[in-house]
């Protein structure tokens, strides 16, 4: 009877055993796998229909045995535009170095080395795989790719300058994402820009299209000028340049004027800063004074603490007009290196509450970068534009002291520009609320992230992780009854007993999860089975 016991109790261990290396056999490649995809994957942007990503590093080498899959979408029904802005992938093989798309239906390439690539692929999907992997290589920048639905054929990569096109005036694509991808533009809105510089990140620097929404720009070429004034706008940076034989201007809706202020009525503050100067006047940095175009000191809080209550310079302007954008600069006193660092919106209408300006995408309220100096002028755009009477700015960070001078940018509400403000027409679009005073910043739900991890990477290890435990437990329960049948004299309790005298702490528990088995025999006495991965086995028989 005994020497039965110890048969059947060893049989049992030896399933356990087996049970347990069979899971971490398969567990361990997909758990591998779930781990490496997507740490090859650099700069990533993707809204509804449109988006660029590049392989990591970009535009610097890409790094060794690395994964980058993404799947990218556009809306049902519509065709994927792929569009190559540069690949560069040191292999010649493409047997460890590569870039694959796959759909449903298609597979198009793998792509590497000096290979013939086709710089756009018009796919019969909507959506698409794209894998890049890499081993071993010592140089390659990888890809930089950017996508598209087919409502947008005249797309074009955030790497296209102005002079590769020899058209005067034409028309093309952004996509959403190219405000972070390497490369310079020299100019400005005003001026115009360089024909060196990046076309869809010039049209960001000038509040044409908004780098998470990317959008259609309209480019007009004009002959160069002796110099090109950098500044800085919407989170991007323009350098000086010089003498060019073109530059280029974008065509606008014609919404970007200054929204002048007649009365110092029409700026009210938190609070003002009264300064003693050095023969004793007092001189107040009074809201009035926080016209952009205006000589002297600007506004300036009275409290220079960073831990205040919250301040505020308020503009009336009288009506409700259209609010493209703002102007901003610090003190503009070389004596006084006050600026507001970053800052967010408020505004209103007649008789309604306070509403924050929020992102389009993330539903968050939007932050805006302002000023790094006190005295050069930072422009911000608002895509959507905000529709109000009152606006309010409200300095998030700052310098020393808070301090401002503003220049509000927009035009007039009238039937020929009233298709600048976006109507809420669906779920997913961007518009006003309900209330016609309110002003529109309703946010379009966001296309999936791409840190995202695919769901499928984990679903399929924990339903073959069930399935395994399941085969398991029944393969326990059989060998449990075959022992009672063949040991009627012996009860459940000494069989038990016996069995564990043979082995005793088998495993080394760490973290294990603990799970009771019932049995249809009432009278076999609940068992406990503890789930334990191989690297805690510290087999030991007494």
């Amino acid at each position: 009877m005994v020497a039965g016991a110890r048969g059947g109790c060893a049989l049992a261990g030896g399933a356990h055993r087996g049970l347990l290396a069979l899971l971490l056999l398969v567990s361990a490649p997909l758990r591998l796998q779930a781990e490496e995809l997507g740490d090859g994957c650099g700069h990533i942007v993707t809204y509804q229909d449109s988006g660029t990503m590049t392989s990591k590093n970009y535009p610097g080498t890409y790094p060794n045995h690395t994964v980058c899959e993404k799947t990218i979408t556009v809306p049902k029904g519509k065709r994927l535009i792929l569009r190559l802005g540069d690949l560069d992938i040191e292999s010649q093989t493409c047997a460890s170095d590569y870039l694959l798309f796959t759909s449903n239906s298609h597979q198009y390439g793998p792509y590497c080395g000096s290979m013939n690539v086709p710089k756009e692929l018009l796919l019969n999907t909507s959506e698409v795989t794209v894998r890049f992997e890499s081993g071993s290589h010592i140089s390659g920048r990888g890809f930089l790719l950017t996508y598209a639905s087919s409502d947008h054929p005249d797309l074009i990569t955030c790497l296209e300058r102005a002079n590769h096109y020899l058209m005067t005036e034409y028309s093309k694509f952004c996509p959403a994402g190219c405000k972070d991808i390497a490369g310079d533009i020299s100019g400005n809105v005003v001026d115009g820009y360089r024909d060196t510089s990046l076309l869809c990140k010039a049209a960001i620097h000038a509040g044409i299209i908004a780098d998470e929404l990317g959008g259609q720009i309209s480019v007009l070429q004009l002959k160069g000028i002796s110099r090109y004034e950098g500044v800085l706008a919407n989170g991007v940076l323009s350098r000086d340049g010089s003498l060019s034989e073109k530059r280029f201007l974008f065509t606008s809706n014609g919404c970007s004027k200054s929204l002048t202020l007649d009365s110092d009525r029409q700026i009210t503050a938190s609070s003002s800063w009264q300064w003693v100067n050095e023969i004793g006047e007092q001189v107040l940095w009074s809201p009035g004074q926080a016209r952009l175009q205006d000589q002297g000191p600007s506004w300036a809080s009275g409290d220079s603490s960073k831990n205040h209550r919250r301040e505020w310079l308020e503009i009336d302007l009288g009506e409700k007009k259209i609010i493209t954008g703002i102007r901003t600069t610090g003190s503009t006193q070389s004596h006084f290196n006050f600026y507001v660092k970053s800052f967010v919106m408020n505004f209103k209408n007649n008789n309604s509450k306070w509403r924050t300006y929020k992102g389009i995408v993330n539903n968050e309220e939007k932050v805006f970068q302002g000023n790094f100096n006190f005295r050069d002028p930072v422009r911000n755009n608002f895509i959507p534009p905000i529709v109000a009477r009152f606006v309010r700015v409200v300095p998030k960070k700052w310098h020393q002291r808070i301090a401002l001078k503003v220049e509000l940018i927009g035009c007039q509400i009238t039937q020929g520009n009233d298709s600048l403000v976006w109507r809420k027409t669906s779920p997913n679009s961007v518009g006003s609320t309900k209330r016609e005073d309110e002003a529109i910043t309703k946010v379009i739900p966001s296309e999936e992230m791409p840190a995202r991890i695919n769901v499928t990477m984990v679903v399929v290890p924990l339903a073959l992780l069930l399935v395994l435990l399941s085969v398991g437990i029944g393969i326990f329960a059989v060998l449990r009854r075959k022992r009672k049948k063949g040991h009627p004299n012996g009860s459940a309790k000494s069989q038990k007993r016996d069995c564990w005298k043979q082995i005793k702490y088998p495993f080394a528990r760490h973290q294990s999860a603990e799970f009771t088995i019932s049995y249809d025999n009432e009278k076999e006495m609940t068992q406990k089975l503890d789930l334990i991965t191989s690297d805690m086995i510290t087999s030991s028989l007494s």
